[in-house]
Protein backbone atom coordinates (compact mmCIF):
# COMPACT_ATOMS: atom_id res chain seq x y z
CA UNK A 1 0.00 0.00 0.00
CA UNK A 2 1.16 3.60 -0.40
CA UNK A 3 3.36 4.92 2.35
CA UNK A 4 1.54 7.21 4.80
CA UNK A 5 2.27 10.93 4.75
CA UNK A 6 5.70 11.47 6.28
CA UNK A 7 7.34 14.31 8.13
CA UNK A 8 9.99 14.75 5.44
CA UNK A 9 10.52 18.48 5.30
CA UNK A 10 14.24 19.25 5.72
CA UNK A 11 15.49 22.80 5.19
CA UNK A 12 16.53 23.43 1.61
CA UNK A 13 20.24 23.97 1.17
CA UNK A 14 21.38 22.19 4.34
CA UNK A 15 23.80 19.26 3.97
CA UNK A 16 22.34 16.63 6.30
CA UNK A 17 24.20 13.40 7.05
CA UNK A 18 22.17 10.26 6.33
CA UNK A 19 24.84 7.68 7.15
CA UNK A 20 28.64 7.64 7.27
CA UNK A 21 30.00 9.03 4.02
CA UNK A 22 26.62 10.19 2.71
CA UNK A 23 24.92 13.59 2.92
CA UNK A 24 21.81 14.97 1.24
CA UNK A 25 21.00 18.53 0.19
CA UNK A 26 17.40 19.39 -0.69
CA UNK A 27 17.02 21.71 -3.70
CA UNK A 28 14.57 24.61 -3.34
CA UNK A 29 12.19 23.39 -6.08
CA UNK A 30 9.06 22.00 -4.39
CA UNK A 31 6.08 21.28 -6.64
CA UNK A 32 3.30 18.71 -7.15
CA UNK A 33 5.75 16.75 -9.34
CA UNK A 34 8.86 17.07 -7.13
CA UNK A 35 7.38 16.92 -3.60
CA UNK A 36 9.64 18.95 -1.26
CA UNK A 37 12.27 19.27 -3.99
CA UNK A 38 15.07 17.31 -5.62
CA UNK A 39 17.46 15.35 -3.41
CA UNK A 40 21.13 15.99 -4.23
CA UNK A 41 23.49 13.47 -2.65
CA UNK A 42 27.13 13.94 -1.65
CA UNK A 43 28.95 10.62 -1.42
CA UNK A 44 32.43 10.21 0.07
CA UNK A 45 34.67 11.79 2.68
CA UNK A 46 37.48 13.37 0.64
CA UNK A 47 36.89 13.17 -3.11
CA UNK A 48 33.12 13.38 -3.44
CA UNK A 49 30.54 12.22 -5.95
CA UNK A 50 27.57 14.53 -6.40
CA UNK A 51 24.52 12.53 -7.46
CA UNK A 52 21.84 14.59 -9.23
CA UNK A 53 22.97 18.22 -8.90
CA UNK A 54 19.40 19.31 -9.59
CA UNK A 55 17.73 22.23 -11.37
CA UNK A 56 19.53 25.26 -12.78
CA UNK A 57 19.45 27.27 -9.57
CA UNK A 58 22.43 29.38 -8.45
CA UNK A 59 21.28 29.18 -4.83
CA UNK A 60 21.45 25.39 -4.93
CA UNK A 61 24.83 25.53 -6.66
CA UNK A 62 26.14 27.69 -3.83
CA UNK A 63 24.68 25.26 -1.27
CA UNK A 64 26.49 22.31 -2.86
CA UNK A 65 29.81 24.15 -2.93
CA UNK A 66 29.32 25.44 0.62
CA UNK A 67 28.91 21.84 1.83
CA UNK A 68 32.52 21.04 0.96
CA UNK A 69 34.56 20.66 4.11
CA UNK A 70 38.31 21.38 4.39
CA UNK A 71 40.27 18.90 2.27
CA UNK A 72 37.22 17.87 0.22
CA UNK A 73 36.64 18.31 -3.50
CA UNK A 74 34.06 17.12 -6.00
CA UNK A 75 35.60 14.48 -8.27
CA UNK A 76 32.48 13.07 -10.00
CA UNK A 77 29.09 14.49 -10.98
CA UNK A 78 26.60 11.70 -11.70
CA UNK A 79 23.20 12.37 -13.27
CA UNK A 80 20.58 9.64 -12.94
CA UNK A 81 18.40 11.02 -15.76
CA UNK A 82 17.91 14.18 -17.76
CA UNK A 83 14.74 15.70 -16.36
CA UNK A 84 14.83 19.42 -15.66
CA UNK A 85 14.75 18.89 -11.90
CA UNK A 86 17.82 16.61 -11.90
CA UNK A 87 20.39 17.44 -14.58
CA UNK A 88 20.65 21.14 -15.61
CA UNK A 89 22.94 22.21 -12.77
CA UNK A 90 25.52 19.58 -13.76
CA UNK A 91 27.24 21.79 -16.35
CA UNK A 92 27.59 24.76 -13.98
CA UNK A 93 28.86 22.54 -11.18
CA UNK A 94 31.36 20.96 -13.55
CA UNK A 95 32.55 24.37 -14.67
CA UNK A 96 33.11 25.42 -11.06
CA UNK A 97 34.83 22.22 -9.93
CA UNK A 98 36.41 20.63 -13.00
CA UNK A 99 34.64 17.34 -12.23
CA UNK A 100 33.32 15.35 -15.21
CA UNK A 101 29.61 14.66 -15.68
CA UNK A 102 28.66 10.97 -15.94
CA UNK A 103 25.32 9.59 -17.12
CA UNK A 104 23.82 6.84 -19.25
CA UNK A 105 23.56 9.25 -22.18
CA UNK A 106 21.70 12.20 -23.61
CA UNK A 107 17.94 12.85 -23.46
CA UNK A 108 17.00 10.20 -26.02
CA UNK A 109 19.42 7.47 -24.91
CA UNK A 110 17.71 4.24 -23.90
CA UNK A 111 14.37 5.18 -25.44
CA UNK A 112 12.39 2.14 -26.60
CA UNK A 113 11.42 1.70 -30.26
CA UNK A 114 7.71 2.23 -29.67
CA UNK A 115 8.43 5.49 -27.85
CA UNK A 116 10.95 6.57 -30.49
CA UNK A 117 8.25 6.03 -33.12
CA UNK A 118 5.76 8.05 -31.06
CA UNK A 119 8.21 10.92 -30.69
CA UNK A 120 8.98 10.81 -34.43
CA UNK A 121 5.26 11.13 -35.13
CA UNK A 122 5.27 14.47 -33.30
CA UNK A 123 4.02 13.49 -29.86
CA UNK A 124 5.49 15.79 -27.24
CA UNK A 125 6.51 14.75 -23.75
CA UNK A 126 4.68 15.62 -20.58
CA UNK A 127 5.46 15.85 -16.90
CA UNK A 128 8.68 17.18 -15.47
CA UNK A 129 10.25 18.33 -18.73
CA UNK A 130 13.34 17.05 -20.53
CA UNK A 131 16.73 18.76 -20.33
CA UNK A 132 17.19 18.64 -24.09
CA UNK A 133 20.65 20.18 -23.97
CA UNK A 134 22.07 17.63 -21.56
CA UNK A 135 25.13 15.68 -22.68
CA UNK A 136 27.45 13.92 -20.24
CA UNK A 137 31.22 14.05 -20.47
CA UNK A 138 31.33 10.30 -19.94
CA UNK A 139 28.63 7.68 -20.57
CA UNK A 140 28.16 4.71 -18.26
CA UNK A 141 26.40 1.52 -19.32
CA UNK A 142 24.37 -0.99 -17.34
CA UNK A 143 26.76 -3.01 -15.17
CA UNK A 144 29.47 -0.35 -15.15
CA UNK A 145 31.32 0.47 -11.94
CA UNK A 146 32.05 4.07 -10.98
CA UNK A 147 34.91 4.24 -8.49
CA UNK A 148 36.10 7.11 -6.37
CA UNK A 149 38.14 7.76 -3.27
CA UNK A 150 36.79 5.19 -0.81
CA UNK A 151 33.47 4.60 -2.59
CA UNK A 152 32.11 2.53 -5.47
CA UNK A 153 28.80 2.71 -7.33
CA UNK A 154 27.28 -0.03 -9.48
CA UNK A 155 25.31 1.30 -12.45
CA UNK A 156 21.89 -0.29 -13.02
CA UNK A 157 20.06 0.88 -16.13
CA UNK A 158 16.45 1.36 -15.04
CA UNK A 159 14.50 2.77 -18.01
CA UNK A 160 10.80 3.40 -17.59
CA UNK A 161 10.45 6.82 -16.02
CA UNK A 162 12.90 7.96 -18.71
CA UNK A 163 14.97 5.94 -21.17
CA UNK A 164 18.32 7.15 -19.82
CA UNK A 165 17.40 6.57 -16.16
CA UNK A 166 19.92 4.75 -13.97
CA UNK A 167 19.95 3.60 -10.37
CA UNK A 168 23.20 3.39 -8.43
CA UNK A 169 24.01 0.57 -6.04
CA UNK A 170 26.23 1.46 -3.06
CA UNK A 171 26.88 -1.65 -0.97
CA UNK A 172 23.36 -2.62 0.19
CA UNK A 173 21.92 0.85 -0.45
CA UNK A 174 20.61 2.08 -3.78
CA UNK A 175 20.08 5.57 -5.18
CA UNK A 176 16.83 4.99 -7.07
CA UNK A 177 16.23 8.55 -8.29
CA UNK A 178 12.68 8.75 -9.71
CA UNK A 179 12.19 5.05 -10.37
CA UNK A 180 11.27 4.21 -6.78
CA UNK A 181 10.09 6.91 -4.38
CA UNK A 182 8.19 6.69 -1.14
CA UNK A 183 5.91 9.72 -1.44
CA UNK A 184 4.36 8.72 -4.78
CA UNK A 185 4.56 6.20 -7.58
CA UNK A 186 6.84 7.18 -10.45
CA UNK A 187 5.41 9.11 -13.39
CA UNK A 188 5.60 7.20 -16.67
CA UNK A 189 4.79 9.65 -19.46
CA UNK A 190 5.07 8.63 -23.14
CA UNK A 191 6.99 9.18 -25.34
CA UNK A 192 9.70 9.70 -22.70
CA UNK A 193 8.48 7.03 -20.30
CA UNK A 194 7.75 3.40 -21.13
CA UNK A 195 5.72 1.23 -18.75
CA UNK A 196 6.96 -2.05 -20.20
CA UNK A 197 10.50 -0.91 -19.43
CA UNK A 198 9.43 0.40 -16.02
CA UNK A 199 8.06 -2.96 -14.91
CA UNK A 200 11.16 -4.77 -16.16
CA UNK A 201 13.34 -2.32 -14.22
CA UNK A 202 11.34 -2.94 -11.04
CA UNK A 203 11.97 -6.65 -11.40
CA UNK A 204 15.63 -6.01 -12.06
CA UNK A 205 15.89 -4.13 -8.76
CA UNK A 206 14.08 -7.00 -7.03
CA UNK A 207 17.06 -9.26 -7.72
CA UNK A 208 19.06 -7.52 -4.98
CA UNK A 209 18.64 -7.63 -1.21
CA UNK A 210 18.65 -3.89 -0.56
CA UNK A 211 18.75 -2.37 2.92
CA UNK A 212 17.56 1.12 1.95
CA UNK A 213 16.62 3.19 -1.10
CA UNK A 214 17.70 6.83 -1.33
CA UNK A 215 15.22 8.33 -3.82
CA UNK A 216 15.31 11.45 -5.95
CA UNK A 217 12.50 12.98 -3.93
CA UNK A 218 11.33 12.35 -0.39
CA UNK A 219 12.62 10.38 2.56
CA UNK A 220 14.75 7.21 2.52
CA UNK A 221 12.76 4.04 1.91
CA UNK A 222 13.51 1.66 4.78
CA UNK A 223 11.77 -1.43 3.33
CA UNK A 224 12.83 -1.51 -0.33
CA UNK A 225 11.45 -4.95 -1.05
CA UNK A 226 7.97 -4.06 0.17
CA UNK A 227 8.00 -0.83 -1.82
CA UNK A 228 8.94 -2.63 -5.03
CA UNK A 229 6.22 -5.20 -4.41
CA UNK A 230 3.72 -2.38 -3.94
CA UNK A 231 4.80 -0.58 -7.12
CA UNK A 232 4.38 -3.72 -9.21
CA UNK A 233 1.03 -4.60 -7.61
CA UNK A 234 -0.16 -1.00 -8.01
CA UNK A 235 0.62 -1.01 -11.72
CA UNK A 236 -1.05 -4.39 -12.22
CA UNK A 237 -4.16 -3.12 -10.45
CA UNK A 238 -4.25 -0.10 -12.79
CA UNK A 239 -3.95 -2.47 -15.73
CA UNK A 240 -6.93 -4.47 -14.45
CA UNK A 241 -8.98 -1.29 -13.96
CA UNK A 242 -8.22 -0.10 -17.50
CA UNK A 243 -9.17 -3.43 -19.04
CA UNK A 244 -12.40 -3.49 -17.02
CA UNK A 245 -13.26 0.03 -18.15
CA UNK A 246 -12.59 -0.87 -21.78
CA UNK A 247 -14.97 -3.82 -21.45
CA UNK A 248 -17.82 -1.31 -21.56
CA UNK A 249 -16.59 0.25 -24.80
CA UNK A 250 -13.69 2.07 -26.48
CA UNK A 251 -12.25 5.17 -24.80
CA UNK A 252 -9.38 7.63 -24.88
CA UNK A 253 -6.67 7.78 -22.23
CA UNK A 254 -8.20 11.03 -20.98
CA UNK A 255 -11.64 9.48 -20.50
CA UNK A 256 -10.15 6.46 -18.77
CA UNK A 257 -8.10 8.66 -16.43
CA UNK A 258 -11.18 10.64 -15.42
CA UNK A 259 -13.02 7.38 -14.75
CA UNK A 260 -10.24 5.62 -12.83
CA UNK A 261 -8.34 8.41 -11.01
CA UNK A 262 -11.37 9.70 -9.13
CA UNK A 263 -9.37 11.01 -6.15
CA UNK A 264 -6.71 12.80 -8.22
CA UNK A 265 -6.57 16.61 -7.95
CA UNK A 266 -7.43 18.32 -11.25
CA UNK A 267 -3.90 19.74 -11.55
CA UNK A 268 -2.50 16.20 -11.67
CA UNK A 269 -5.06 14.77 -14.10
CA UNK A 270 -2.81 15.35 -17.16
CA UNK A 271 -0.13 13.24 -15.47
CA UNK A 272 -2.73 10.57 -14.74
CA UNK A 273 -3.76 10.64 -18.40
CA UNK A 274 -0.15 10.03 -19.44
CA UNK A 275 0.08 7.14 -16.99
CA UNK A 276 -3.04 5.61 -18.52
CA UNK A 277 -1.60 6.07 -22.00
CA UNK A 278 1.56 4.30 -20.85
CA UNK A 279 -0.58 1.39 -19.65
CA UNK A 280 -2.53 1.27 -22.91
CA UNK A 281 0.70 1.08 -24.92
CA UNK A 282 2.04 -1.62 -22.61
CA UNK A 283 -1.23 -3.54 -23.08
CA UNK A 284 -0.84 -3.15 -26.85
CA UNK A 285 2.45 -5.02 -26.54
CA UNK A 286 0.56 -7.81 -24.76
CA UNK A 287 -2.11 -7.84 -27.51
CA UNK A 288 -4.80 -6.85 -25.01
CA UNK A 289 -5.64 -3.38 -26.40
CA UNK A 290 -5.36 -1.59 -29.73
CA UNK A 291 -6.02 1.93 -31.04
CA UNK A 292 -8.78 2.43 -33.60
CA UNK A 293 -6.40 4.48 -35.76
CA UNK A 294 -2.69 5.33 -35.69
CA UNK A 295 -1.25 5.50 -32.19
CA UNK A 296 -1.30 8.97 -30.62
CA UNK A 297 -2.11 10.64 -27.31
CA UNK A 298 -5.68 11.16 -28.51
CA UNK A 299 -6.22 7.62 -29.80
CA UNK A 300 -9.42 5.79 -28.98
CA UNK A 301 -8.49 2.36 -27.64
CA UNK A 302 -10.54 -0.80 -27.57
CA UNK A 303 -10.05 -4.06 -25.75
CA UNK A 304 -8.79 -6.99 -27.80
CA UNK A 305 -10.79 -10.08 -26.92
Amino acid sequence: MPLPPDDFNPPAGAALQLEPGLRRILAPNPSPMTYRGTNTYLLGTRDLAVIDPGPADPVHLDAILAALEPGQRISHIIVTHSHLDHSPLASDLSARTGAPVLAFGGPQAGRSKVMSDLAASGMAGGGEGIDMGFQPDQTVADGAIIQGDGWQLDVIHTPGHLGNHIALGWHDACFTADHVMGWASSLVSPPDGDLTDFMASCRQLQKHNWRVFHPGHGAPIKDPGARLDWLITHRLSRETAILQALSTGPATARALAEQIYTDTPPALLPAAERNVLAHLIDLMGKNLTAPQTDLSAASIFYRVE
